[in-house]
C-alpha cells in the first residue's frame, strides 16, 4: 500500500509540481522544449507502470459494495469516457503540447472543442469516477482517486499557463468554448456540430471500448460486464 501512495504522490507531483507550476519554465529554460518533454514523457510513462504494478500488489481493504445499478449503468459511462478520450487525442487542439499555433485560427474551437476545450482529461475523470464508485476498497480509492483529482485539476492549470503564454490569443479561443463539458453551448458561446467531431473518430473510440470490454477480465482479473 506504501508504494501505491509513493506511486500516486509522484503522478501528481510531476503533473502539477513540475507541469503545472513555473518550474516548468525554468526546466524549459535549462535543458529546451524538446528534451524536457521527452524526459516528462519517460517520468510519466515510468509514473504509470508503478502505478499499475502498485496497484495490483496492494492489500485490498473495502470500505463499501457498488449496487447492482451501478454495475449496469458502469459500461455506458465508461463507453462515454472513452469517445471523450479518444476524441480528444485525435482532434487537434490548442490545449494540447505542440497544438499552440492553433490558436491563431479563428476555427480552433472545432469538434469535440465545442462541447469542451478538454476531452481527453473529462474522459480520464468519468472513467477514474466510474472506476472509483464500483471498487469500494483502499486502494482503489487511493488509484481512482488520485487520478480523478488529477483529471479535474489538470485544466485549470492547463489553462493557467496558455493564459500567461497567449493573453489575448488564448482568451478569444476560450470565450468559444469551456472548461466543464457543454457549459458554452448552454451559454450560447458556440453550437454543437456532430458532424465536426469525424465519424472514424467515434468508430475508434466504439472499437477501442470493445475490445477493453470484451479483454476486461483477461487484463484485469475481473469481468466489466454485471454479473
Amino acid at each position: 500500500m506504501l508504494s501505491l501512495l509513493a506511486a500516486c504522490v509522484f503522478f501528481l507531483a510531476i503533473h502539477v509540481v513540475i507541469s503545472g507550476s513555473p518550474l516548468r519554465r525554468a526546466i524549459v529554460a535549462t535543458t529546451g522544449e524538446p528534451a524536457y518533454l521527452g524526459l516528462f514523457s519517460l517520468l510519466s510513462l515510468g509514473g504509470m507502470v508503478w502505478l499499475v504494478i502498485a496497484y495490483a500488489r496492494a492489500s485490498r481493504a473495502w470500505l463499501w459494495t457498488a449496487p447492482v445499478a451501478l454495475r449496469w449503468a458502469a459500461p455506458p459511462l465508461v463507453l462515454v469516457a472513452f469517445l471523450f478520450v479518444v476524441i480528444g487525442l485525435t482532434t487537434p487542439s490548442p490545449t494540447a503540447a505542440g497544438g499552440e499555433s492553433r490558436l491563431d485560427r479563428d476555427d480552433a474551437a472545432r469538434g469535440i472543442l465545442r462541447v469542451t476545450r478538454h476531452p481527453f482529461l473529462w474522459g480520464v475523470a468519468l472513467w477514474a469516477a466510474t472506476h472509483l464508485a464500483l471498487n469500494g476498497d483502499v486502494a482503489s480509492l487511493t488509484l481512482f482517486g488520485s487520478l480523478l483529482m488529477l483529471a479535474l485539476i489538470g485544466p485549470l492549470l492547463i489553462d493557467g499557463k496558455r493564459r500567461r503564454a497567449f493573453g489575448p490569443k488564448w482568451s478569444r479561443f476560450a470565450a468559444q468554448t469551456s472548461n466543464v463539458p457543454f457549459a458554452a453551448i448552454a451559454a450560447g458561446r458556440n453550437q454543437l456540430r456532430l458532424g465536426e467531431i469525424g465519424t472514424w473518430r467515434v468508430l475508434a473510440a466504439l472499437a477501442a471500448w470493445a475490445l477493453v470490454l470484451s479483454t476486461h477480465r483477461w487484463m484485469f482479473g475481473v469481468s466489466a460486464l454485471p454479473r
